[in-house]
């Protein structure tokens, strides 16, 4: 069950509108993919809809399978712009499950073996890394 209906000003409703600035990676018609600012591993990304969702739980069903098939996409360029051993895609539906930005939205890693996750803090990665990291993975989706 939903806490809430959806906000059109939650912080990815206003980097769909361009009131907020993104690295982005990927567009399509439906879909934004972007960096996430605090990355729990180098490449970590956000897939977003251009849908107003607030999660899974309220998502017009027509949605979900262009987004599903841009976050396979997306992972198997990660994967590959990252040299990475697997990939964790994550998804949250409501705050007791983590969600703490109330817009669908699936996260996309990169991972190595042997390494952890690094702690979703407060902490905003450089913009020139996050730049970087973009620039690799539009590459591999290019290729």
């Amino acid at each position: 069950m939903n806490s809430g209906g959806y906000d059109s000003n939650n912080i990815f409703g206003k980097i769909l509108r361009g009131e907020i600035p993104a690295h982005e990676v990927y567009e399509d018609e439906n879909t934004l993919v972007f960096m996430d600012v605090m990355p729990q591993a180098e490449g970590h990304v956000l897939v977003v809809p251009k849908a107003a969702s607030r999660n899974i739980l309220d998502a017009d069903p027509a949605t979900l399978g262009p987004l599903i098939a841009i976050v396979q996409k997306v992972a198997i360029a990660v994967q590959e712009a990252f040299d990475a051993d697997g990939v964790t895609i994550m998804q949250f539906n409501e705050a007791p499950a983590g969600q703490s930005v109330f817009h669908l939205h699936f996260h996309v890693i990169p991972r190595r073996e042997g390494l952890p996750l690094r702690p979703h803090s407060g902490m905003m990665e450089d913009g020139a890394i996050l730049a970087a990291n973009a620039a690799k993975i539009k590459e591999a989706l290019a290729g």
